[in-house]
């Protein structure tokens, strides 16, 4: 006696199967995978500041830098820009909050940690705190004067000599 024709719940349930099965391998990456994880590692590298050309590691900014072409974006904190400054006293500190961050990289060992629930800015940077001896360099440079705790936006940096309002 001939077997019954399969039922179209069974059938569909192992199309199911087949295609999860099929997707499985090629499922996305979570984007703190690369160069920092949850359970970060000590990372070491030789920065510069970032010329003309491809950026794989330098230093852009105060707040930002390449790390084996992963760009960064240090979470906890906002420097004065450099690549489109309001004034010449932000020119001014956007050049020395580049030069003292690339000095703090180069300085030793770091880790790289996420702070709060999101690993990404809307740019597409990889939002972290960098962390040395369990301070962080961000905040180093806030106390140097050349950083600001980050609020969320922009502070003026031309508003009163040097410190962002």
């Amino acid at each position: 006696m001939p077997s019954p024709p399969p039922r179209p719940a069974s059938l569909a349930l192992l199309v199911l199967l087949v295609l999860t099965a099929a997707a499985w391998p090629s499922a996305p990456r979570p984007a703190a995978a690369s160069p920092a994880e949850e359970n970060p590692a000590q990372e070491r590298a030789r920065f510069a500041v970032c010329g003309p050309g491809p950026r794989v590691t330098c230093v852009v900014d105060g707040d930002t830098f390449w790390l084996r072409r992963t760009k960064i974006r240090i979470a906890d904190i906002n420097a004065p820009e450099v690549g489109h400054p309001a004034c010449a006293d932000e020119a001014r500190l956007g050049a020395a909050a580049t030069r003292r961050l690339t000095e703090l990289l180069n300085a030793g060992p770091f880790t790289l940690t996420i702070e709060g629930s999101r690993a990404t800015d809307r740019y597409g940077r990889a939002l972290r705190v960098v962390m040395r001896d369990g301070e962080s360099l961000g905040l180093a440079l806030e106390r140097e004067g050349l950083a600001e705790r980050w609020k969320g936006r922009r502070g003026d940096w031309c508003a009163g000599a040097g410190q962002p309002s």
